[in-house]
């Protein structure tokens, strides 16, 4: 990927990430995209990932529910069905065909979602019977309002762990090199790991050890089921999204990287501890530095990284590879322009949860060929 004589920046170095050899370390990450008609992924899929692929390079798909009670946005893709898996490979065969590595992010939204969205209209399931305040925007996406969650009893939790088992089998069944487990951002894996959301007083909640006791049933099931070589998990221990914050975050992480550790996965991929603005400089008290120095596979870091912030992460030892959203959605030849210091596309958010198959999807511009 390097231009000219010099050497290449850490981002553009090559990475081995188990039995993937990546040509760089530029990670599209896991986008929430709503152009899935009836949560069927549609061909315009096809181009949008395959701008966004470069040999070597690895995406990760857009979070994918694994069952009917997995969704809370409209026109998300599903991987529960065999149309929806017939979908997805046309798409996994354009991002192959480009030489790269696809995983596809394995969801439920658990209680970010309303009845419309479920079966027969039934209330959305949760590790909790709290609902949120009717105002709040999961993510940026707006919802309509949240309905009150249905609290899952012990004896049903096997059937959830199950379904994310079947989903990682049918995305492997659709061409995809691997899954990524979604247990960020406050959708239901979240909802057990949090102490602020999660007040059961079963074997699932309570100690750290109860409240991860799902996150860790899901993996396991995931692993046993097509390899810990192609798992990978994003976690986000630092966020509150949806009303999902933990009173020892940092406690948390480390708990689940231990854990997680005993598995053998490929990957862990984690969010950013959000910044707070003190004066003119943006600061945090914590660091996903002990976390990663504890997790012994790949680790991927997200959350608001530039050029120059992916560079000292990968430089520093803090990160193995970056994951960059708003700017790769906008700049689909993002790991090009990196190479060559190229400006950047400004994203525009009023189009990011549109229904538009191109407008917002497509028709952000490429470098002409000849830069």
């Amino acid at each position: 990927m390097s231009s000219g004589g010099g050497s290449a920046a850490p981002l553009l170095t090559p990475y081995k990430m188990g039995r993937f050899d990546l040509s760089h370390r530029v990670v599209l990450a896991p986008l929430t995209r709503q152009r899935s008609y009836g949560n069927v992924p549609q061909p315009h899929a096809i181009l949008y990932y395959q701008q966004r692929t470069t040999k070597g390079g690895l995406l990760i798909a857009e979070a994918t529910g694994i069952s009917d009670t997995a969704q809370g946005y409209k026109d998300t893709p599903g991987i529960w069905t065999k149309e929806q898996v017939e979908a997805w490979k046309p798409i996994v065969d354009g991002v192959h065909a480009k030489g790269g590595i696809f995983f596809c992010q394995i969801w439920h939204v658990g209680r970010v979602s309303n009845n419309t969205f479920q079966p027969n209209g039934q209330a959305p399931i949760s590790s909790t019977n709290k609902s949120m305040k009717p105002a709040v925007r999961a993510n940026g996406i707006d919802v309509a309002t949240f309905s009150t969650p249905r609290q899952l009893e012990t004896d049903e939790i096997p059937s959830i762990v199950n379904d994310f088992r079947v989903a990682a089998r049918n995305a492997i069944d659709a061409g995809f090199d691997g899954v990524e487990i979604h247990g960020a951002h406050g959708y239901l894996i979240d909802q057990f790991l949090k102490d602020q959301v999660n007040d059961r007083i079963d074997k699932y909640g309570g100690s750290l050890e109860n409240r991860c006791r799902f996150a860790l049933e899901v993996a396991q099931a995931v692993v046993d089921e097509i390899g810990a070589d192609k798992v990978g998990i994003r976690l986000s221990p630092f966020a509150s999204y949806s009303e999902a914050s933990d009173s020892n975050p940092e406690a948390l992480g480390l708990y689940m990287a231990n854990a997680l550790n005993k598995l053998g996965i490929l990957y862990c991929h984690m969010v950013e501890p959000r910044m707070a603005k003190l004066g003119e400089k943006f600061e945090t008290p914590y660091s996903l530095g002990p976390i990663r120095n504890a997790f012994k596979g790949t680790f991927i870091a997200a959350g608001g990284y530039t050029q120059e912030d992916g560079n000292k992460a990968v430089s520093t030892g803090y990160a193995d590879l970056v994951a960059y959203g708003r700017l790769f959605l906008s700049n689909p030849d993002l790991p090009r322009r990196f190479e060559i210091d190229a400006p950047l596309n400004k994203y525009n958010r009023e189009t990011f949860y549109i229904s538009d198959p191109v407008i917002g999807y497509t028709d952000y511009p490429f470098l002409p060929s000849d830069v």
